[in-house]
C-alpha cells in the first residue's frame, strides 16, 4: 500500500512539469534545480505507487493516470490558494509571484490602479511586468514565461484565449503649437503635408496600420522610423514631427505639450485583450490579478 501523505510542494512540482512540458522550464518556474525537481516527482510517484510521467530526451509526456491526476492536483492547489487568499491576515503574509506580459502603451492605462489594489491586499506577492513589443508578449504567454498578457494580437492564435477589454482608435500625436493641434479631426491623406514619423515594419502597430490602409492611395511617407510607439511619442514631444499612434500611447488631455487629434478617412482601431494560453489553469494569485484587470475594463 503506497504512503498517501502527499506534500503540497511535490504536487506543485508535478503540476508545473505537466503544464510546461519540460523539467527545465518547470525548474526555472519554481526556482529549483532540475535534480531537486526530479527528486520531488520521483517521491510523489513513489507515494502514489504509479508512474505519472513518461520521460524522453526532449520533453515529458503524462501517462494516462498522470493526466487524470494533474487535473485533480490543480484543483487541490487552486482550492488551497483561493482559501488562503480569502483570509485577510494570511493573504498579507503569502509569498509568490505573478508575471504579466504587456505592451508598453497599455501599461499606463490598465495597470497602475490594479497593481496598487493588488499590492495592498497581497503585499508579499511579487508582480513581474514584462513590458515588451506585441510579438514578444504573445510569445511569452505561449511559452508560459508569463501567466497571462495584455496585447492587441493573439485573437487568431489557436492556442491562445483572447478576452477583449478595450477598443481604441489611432490618433495624430502632435505638439500643442502644431498646425493640426486645434483640429476636430484629421484625415490620413493630410499627414503627408507635415514631417511624419512612424514605427518600423517589425512593430505590431505598423502591421495593423499597413493592413488597414492597404487600399488607401494617399498614405504619408515617414522620414523617421523607430521600433517602439513610446519612442515616437517622445520624438513628437521634442518637436521632431508628428505620428499616428494608438490613443493609449498618449498622455492625458491636460498634458502641457502633447495633444491627440482623431484620425479619419478611415478610422483605424485596435482591440486590446487579456491573453492566456488555452487550457492553462492560472494560479490563484494570477487569477486574482487577471480578474482585477478584467473588472477595471468593464467599469
Amino acid at each position: 500500500m503506497p504512503n498517501m501523505n502527499l506534500e503540497m510542494s511535490d504536487l506543485r512540482a508535478f503540476v508545473a512539469v505537466a503544464e510546461l512540458g519540460t523539467f527545465s522550464a518547470a525548474a526555472h518556474d519554481l526556482h529549483l534545480s532540475q535534480p531537486a525537481l526530479s527528486r520531488r516527482i520521483s517521491k510523489l510517484e513513489a507515494k502514489l505507487g504509479v508512474r505519472l510521467l513518461e520521460r524522453t530526451t526532449r520533453r515529458v509526456d503524462l501517462t494516462a493516470f498522470g493526466r487524470d491526476f494533474a487535473r485533480k492536483a490543480r484543483d487541490i492547489l487552486n482550492s488551497l490558494d483561493e482559501s488562503l487568499l480569502g483570509l485577510g491576515e494570511v493573504a498579507g503574509r503569502m509569498n509568490g509571484e505573478v508575471t504579466v506580459a504587456c505592451v508598453p502603451s497599455v501599461v499606463r492605462y490598465f495597470l497602475p490602479q490594479v497593481l496598487r489594489a493588488f499590492h495592498e491586499k497581497y503585499p508579499r506577492i511579487l508582480i513581474r511586468v514584462m513590458d515588451e513589443g506585441a510579438s514578444e508578449v504573445l510569445s511569452s504567454v505561449v511559452r508560459s514565461e508569463a501567466d497571462f498578457g495584455l496585447n492587441y494580437i493573439g485573437v487568431q492564435e489557436a492556442n491562445i484565449e483572447f478576452q477583449p477589454v478595450l477598443k481604441e482608435a489611432f490618433v495624430v500625436a502632435c505638439r500643442r503649437d502644431h498646425a493640426l493641434a486645434g483640429r476636430a479631426h484629421v484625415s490620413w491623406s493630410e499627414l503627408g503635408q507635415y514631417d511624419y514619423m512612424s514605427v518600423a515594419k517589425a512593430s505590431g502597430n505598423r502591421f495593423l496600420l499597413d493592413l488597414a490602409l492597404a487600399d488607401s492611395p494617399d498614405l504619408p511617407r515617414a522620414f523617421c522610423e523607430v521600433r517602439h510607439v513610446m519612442s515616437v511619442v517622445s520624438l513628437v514631444e521634442a518637436g521632431v514631427g508628428i505620428a499616428a499612434v494608438p490613443r493609449l500611447a498618449m498622455p492625458d488631455d491636460d498634458h502641457p505639450l502633447l495633444v491627440s487629434v482623431p484620425l479619419v478617412d478611415p478610422v483605424v482601431s485596435r482591440t486590446v485583450g487579456l491573453i492566456r494560453r488555452r487550457g492553462r489553469v492560472l494560479s490563484a494569485a494570477a487569477q486574482q490579478l487577471y480578474d482585477l484587470i478584467s473588472e477595471k475594463s468593464a467599469s
